[in-house]
């Protein structure tokens, strides 16, 4: 399908970039041609069903020529479109965020497990995402907490302008707020549940992660340091002193760190008495600790 082609219908549109991206060996071809056909003409997968026989415009072909050859390229799709589903919501994505993944909603289920565990979440809570990206997780924990309000902080502008954006598309300006700083180290008071996404590859691993990855993600926001734990040893105390009593501080880990992260947990006075919850693949993904009662 080029732009000096006749114009095909949408179907067939469809059709042939599905086939261009399987002989590129790319395993989602049919999904990942189905999103870029339907971010080109607005339409949802029913809208592309009933829309099959409709003759794309110049401009449509043209536009879906240039997407193609951007995933072609190795560019993800989510960054081709510049937006990504989570937990329901639809995210703007910026160069300085994350995009953000189904093994993030491990996270934002065991915050809720231990939420609802607590009887709390009828009852008004503040919740702060350290590193918050595009908002990701304390949007979608606000959408499951009607009576909480959240603080989200990041050390990069455009990340926050990002998350601001996502608050308004989501309809939770009036429960969120965003503060510019590294981790918790403008925060103050108290909080009854602190969650994070830090970066956790190692140093030294992130040449060999998949270029989708490695070539389109901040760096920032992946590299952990030689050990993958830098983040966690820098947020975890400032969390904990922040946490209420009986509050809990939940972070997202890598493959083999819940360990280590837990061994910190407890270094900086919080108790791990809940497994680290795993996602689809097994990996302990999401690792909790709790602030006690004195």
């Amino acid at each position: 399908m080029s732009a000096s082609s006749s114009a095909p219908t949408v179907e067939t549109a469809r059709r042939q970039l599905a086939e261009r991206f399987r002989n590129s060996a790319i395993d989602s071809a049919e999904l990942d041609a189905r999103l870029l056909a339907g971010e080109v003409l607005g339409l949802d997968l029913t809208g592309l069903v009933t829309s099959a026989n409709r003759t794309l415009t110049i401009s449509e072909s043209n536009r879906l020529e240039s997407f193609a050859r951007r995933r072609l390229a190795g560019e993800p799709v989510a960054r081709i479109v510049g937006h990504r589903e989570f937990w329901g919501l639809s995210l703007k994505l910026s160069p300085a965020t994350l995009v953000p993944r189904p093994d993030t909603e491990t996270l934002v289920e065991l915050a809720l497990e231990i939420q609802r565990a607590s009887g709390a979440p009828n009852r008004p809570l503040r919740v702060a995402d350290l590193g918050t990206g595009s908002g990701a997780i304390l949007l979608a924990l606000l959408s499951e907490l009607p009576q909480a309000h959240g603080v989200g902080t990041d050390i990069s502008t455009e990340a926050l302008q990002t998350a601001e954006t996502n608050a308004a598309r989501a309809g939770l300006s009036d429960r969120a707020s965003f503060v510019i700083c590294d981790y918790a180290s403008g925060l103050s008071g108290v909080f009854d549940l602190i969650v994070s996404n830090p970066p956790y590859i190692r140093t030294a691993d992130i040449a060999d992660l998949a270029a989708e990855v490695r070539q389109h993600d901040p760096i920032a926001a992946l590299d952990g340091g030689p050990d993958g734990l830098a983040a966690y040893r820098a947020l975890i105390p400032q969390a904990a002193g922040l946490l209420t009593p009986g509050a809990a501080l939940v972070v997202e880990a890598g493959l083999g760190q819940s360990a280590d992260i837990e061994a910190l947990m407890k270094v900086s006075g919080l108790t791990c008495g809940r497994p680290p919850k795993a996602d689809l693949a097994g990996i302990r993904r999401a690792v909790a600790g709790l602030k006690l009662p004195p």
